[in-house]
Protein backbone atom coordinates (compact mmCIF):
# COMPACT_ATOMS: atom_id res chain seq x y z
CA UNK A 1 0.00 0.00 0.00
CA UNK A 2 1.31 3.45 -0.87
CA UNK A 3 2.17 5.97 1.83
CA UNK A 4 0.56 9.36 2.35
CA UNK A 5 2.35 12.26 0.67
CA UNK A 6 3.13 15.77 1.87
CA UNK A 7 3.97 18.26 -0.89
CA UNK A 8 5.35 21.44 0.65
CA UNK A 9 6.71 24.76 -0.50
CA UNK A 10 10.08 25.90 0.87
CA UNK A 11 10.46 29.69 1.16
CA UNK A 12 8.50 31.08 4.14
CA UNK A 13 7.21 27.56 4.85
CA UNK A 14 10.39 25.61 5.65
CA UNK A 15 12.99 28.39 5.43
CA UNK A 16 12.94 32.14 5.90
CA UNK A 17 13.62 33.99 2.64
CA UNK A 18 12.31 37.56 2.82
CA UNK A 19 14.12 38.45 6.04
CA UNK A 20 17.58 37.28 4.82
CA UNK A 21 16.87 38.94 1.45
CA UNK A 22 15.93 42.18 3.21
CA UNK A 23 19.11 42.15 5.29
CA UNK A 24 21.29 41.44 2.24
CA UNK A 25 19.67 44.27 0.26
CA UNK A 26 20.34 46.77 3.03
CA UNK A 27 23.86 45.58 3.74
CA UNK A 28 25.20 45.35 0.20
CA UNK A 29 22.88 47.32 -2.07
CA UNK A 30 21.60 50.28 -0.05
CA UNK A 31 18.03 49.13 -0.49
CA UNK A 32 15.21 49.05 2.06
CA UNK A 33 12.67 46.24 1.87
CA UNK A 34 9.44 47.07 3.66
CA UNK A 35 6.42 44.88 2.95
CA UNK A 36 3.10 46.57 3.60
CA UNK A 37 0.84 45.08 0.98
CA UNK A 38 0.78 42.32 -1.59
CA UNK A 39 3.10 43.70 -4.28
CA UNK A 40 6.66 42.45 -3.90
CA UNK A 41 7.96 44.86 -6.55
CA UNK A 42 6.68 47.90 -4.63
CA UNK A 43 8.34 46.92 -1.34
CA UNK A 44 11.90 47.87 -2.31
CA UNK A 45 13.26 51.43 -2.22
CA UNK A 46 16.70 52.98 -2.38
CA UNK A 47 17.70 54.10 1.10
CA UNK A 48 19.55 57.20 -0.16
CA UNK A 49 16.61 58.86 -1.92
CA UNK A 50 13.53 56.75 -1.16
CA UNK A 51 12.90 56.03 -4.84
CA UNK A 52 11.30 52.77 -5.87
CA UNK A 53 13.73 50.22 -7.26
CA UNK A 54 12.76 49.41 -10.88
CA UNK A 55 10.88 46.14 -11.11
CA UNK A 56 13.43 44.63 -13.52
CA UNK A 57 16.22 45.39 -11.04
CA UNK A 58 14.20 43.91 -8.17
CA UNK A 59 13.84 40.59 -9.98
CA UNK A 60 17.52 40.68 -10.96
CA UNK A 61 18.48 41.13 -7.31
CA UNK A 62 16.16 38.32 -6.23
CA UNK A 63 17.81 36.02 -8.76
CA UNK A 64 21.23 37.09 -7.52
CA UNK A 65 20.19 36.29 -3.97
CA UNK A 66 19.37 32.71 -4.90
CA UNK A 67 22.54 32.43 -6.96
CA UNK A 68 24.90 33.43 -4.14
CA UNK A 69 23.12 33.91 -0.81
CA UNK A 70 20.99 30.82 -0.12
CA UNK A 71 23.20 29.99 2.85
CA UNK A 72 21.70 33.04 4.58
CA UNK A 73 18.33 31.29 4.80
CA UNK A 74 17.43 29.57 8.05
CA UNK A 75 14.56 27.36 9.22
CA UNK A 76 11.09 28.55 10.15
CA UNK A 77 10.50 27.72 13.82
CA UNK A 78 9.35 24.12 14.23
CA UNK A 79 9.59 23.25 10.53
CA UNK A 80 12.54 20.85 10.68
CA UNK A 81 11.10 18.94 13.62
CA UNK A 82 7.63 18.78 12.06
CA UNK A 83 8.91 17.46 8.74
CA UNK A 84 10.95 14.85 10.58
CA UNK A 85 7.87 13.73 12.47
CA UNK A 86 5.67 13.64 9.37
CA UNK A 87 8.33 11.70 7.48
CA UNK A 88 8.01 8.78 9.88
CA UNK A 89 4.75 7.71 8.23
CA UNK A 90 4.52 9.74 5.03
CA UNK A 91 6.62 10.67 2.02
CA UNK A 92 7.62 14.34 1.91
CA UNK A 93 8.67 16.28 -1.20
CA UNK A 94 9.31 19.95 -1.88
CA UNK A 95 7.60 21.85 -4.71
CA UNK A 96 9.37 25.18 -5.04
CA UNK A 97 8.98 27.96 -7.59
CA UNK A 98 12.60 28.30 -8.61
CA UNK A 99 14.14 27.83 -12.04
CA UNK A 100 15.24 24.29 -12.70
CA UNK A 101 18.95 25.03 -12.47
CA UNK A 102 18.45 25.81 -8.77
CA UNK A 103 17.21 22.28 -8.02
CA UNK A 104 20.59 20.95 -6.92
CA UNK A 105 21.32 24.00 -4.77
CA UNK A 106 17.89 23.85 -3.09
CA UNK A 107 18.30 20.12 -2.43
CA UNK A 108 21.73 20.73 -0.86
CA UNK A 109 20.41 23.69 1.11
CA UNK A 110 17.65 21.61 2.69
CA UNK A 111 20.09 18.78 3.38
CA UNK A 112 22.32 21.22 5.26
CA UNK A 113 19.40 21.76 7.63
CA UNK A 114 18.86 18.03 8.09
CA UNK A 115 16.13 17.57 5.49
CA UNK A 116 16.86 14.91 2.87
CA UNK A 117 13.96 15.62 0.53
CA UNK A 118 13.29 15.28 -3.17
CA UNK A 119 12.88 18.72 -4.74
CA UNK A 120 10.63 19.56 -7.68
CA UNK A 121 11.29 22.97 -9.23
CA UNK A 122 8.47 24.80 -10.97
CA UNK A 123 7.54 28.09 -12.61
CA UNK A 124 4.02 29.47 -12.56
CA UNK A 125 0.92 27.91 -10.93
CA UNK A 126 1.66 24.75 -9.00
CA UNK A 127 -1.40 22.68 -9.86
CA UNK A 128 0.05 21.06 -13.02
CA UNK A 129 3.33 20.21 -11.29
CA UNK A 130 1.46 18.73 -8.34
CA UNK A 131 -0.58 16.55 -10.69
CA UNK A 132 2.65 15.08 -12.07
CA UNK A 133 3.92 14.41 -8.56
CA UNK A 134 0.69 12.62 -7.66
CA UNK A 135 1.00 10.48 -10.79
CA UNK A 136 4.52 9.51 -9.77
CA UNK A 137 3.83 8.70 -6.11
CA UNK A 138 0.18 7.58 -6.26
CA UNK A 139 -0.26 8.28 -2.56
CA UNK A 140 -3.02 7.00 -0.33
CA UNK A 141 -3.65 10.61 0.72
CA UNK A 142 -1.95 13.87 -0.19
CA UNK A 143 -1.57 17.27 1.45
CA UNK A 144 -0.22 20.49 -0.05
CA UNK A 145 1.34 23.37 1.94
CA UNK A 146 2.15 26.79 0.51
CA UNK A 147 2.27 30.42 1.63
CA UNK A 148 0.82 31.85 -1.62
CA UNK A 149 -2.95 31.85 -2.01
CA UNK A 150 -3.13 31.46 -5.80
CA UNK A 151 -1.10 28.25 -5.69
CA UNK A 152 -3.84 26.79 -3.49
CA UNK A 153 -6.37 27.87 -6.09
CA UNK A 154 -4.41 26.13 -8.82
CA UNK A 155 -4.22 22.91 -6.80
CA UNK A 156 -7.89 23.15 -5.85
CA UNK A 157 -8.86 23.40 -9.51
CA UNK A 158 -6.74 20.48 -10.73
CA UNK A 159 -6.51 18.19 -7.70
CA UNK A 160 -9.48 19.01 -5.44
CA UNK A 161 -9.06 15.85 -3.32
CA UNK A 162 -5.69 17.06 -2.03
CA UNK A 163 -5.84 18.67 1.41
CA UNK A 164 -4.52 22.22 1.31
CA UNK A 165 -2.94 24.12 4.20
CA UNK A 166 -2.05 27.80 3.87
CA UNK A 167 1.02 28.34 6.06
CA UNK A 168 3.26 31.40 6.11
CA UNK A 169 5.90 31.24 8.84
CA UNK A 170 7.33 34.71 8.18
CA UNK A 171 5.79 37.39 10.45
CA UNK A 172 6.91 40.14 8.05
CA UNK A 173 4.55 38.72 5.44
CA UNK A 174 1.84 36.72 7.14
CA UNK A 175 -0.39 39.65 8.22
CA UNK A 176 -0.39 41.13 4.72
CA UNK A 177 -0.91 38.24 2.30
CA UNK A 178 -4.37 37.18 1.10
CA UNK A 179 -5.68 34.19 3.03
CA UNK A 180 -6.39 31.14 0.90
CA UNK A 181 -8.65 29.71 3.60
CA UNK A 182 -10.84 32.80 3.74
CA UNK A 183 -11.18 32.74 -0.05
CA UNK A 184 -12.09 29.05 -0.05
CA UNK A 185 -8.93 27.91 -1.82
CA UNK A 186 -7.39 26.15 1.22
CA UNK A 187 -8.93 23.93 3.86
CA UNK A 188 -7.12 25.72 6.71
CA UNK A 189 -4.75 28.58 7.51
CA UNK A 190 -2.20 27.88 10.26
CA UNK A 191 1.03 29.90 10.39
CA UNK A 192 2.69 28.02 13.25
CA UNK A 193 4.23 24.57 12.74
CA UNK A 194 3.54 23.39 16.28
CA UNK A 195 -0.15 24.08 15.74
CA UNK A 196 -0.13 22.84 12.15
CA UNK A 197 1.43 19.44 12.87
CA UNK A 198 -1.63 17.83 14.51
CA UNK A 199 -3.86 19.06 11.67
CA UNK A 200 -1.47 17.74 9.05
CA UNK A 201 -1.11 14.38 10.80
CA UNK A 202 -4.87 13.98 11.06
CA UNK A 203 -5.38 14.63 7.35
CA UNK A 204 -2.48 12.46 6.17
CA UNK A 205 -2.87 9.36 8.28
CA UNK A 206 -5.67 9.92 10.76
CA UNK A 207 -9.28 8.95 10.43
CA UNK A 208 -10.43 12.34 9.16
CA UNK A 209 -10.60 12.71 5.41
CA UNK A 210 -12.98 15.64 5.10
Amino acid sequence: MTRPLLITDCDEVLLHMVKPFRDWLAEFHGIDFHWNGNDFAKAVHYIANGELVPQKETWRLLGAFFETEMDRQYPIAGAIEAIGEIGREADVVVLTNLQDHFNEARTAQLLSHGLSLKVFTNQGPKGPALQKILAEYRPSRALFIDDIHHHHGSVADLAPDVHRLHLCGEPLLSPHIPCAHESGMAHARIDNWNEALPWIAGKLYGESHD
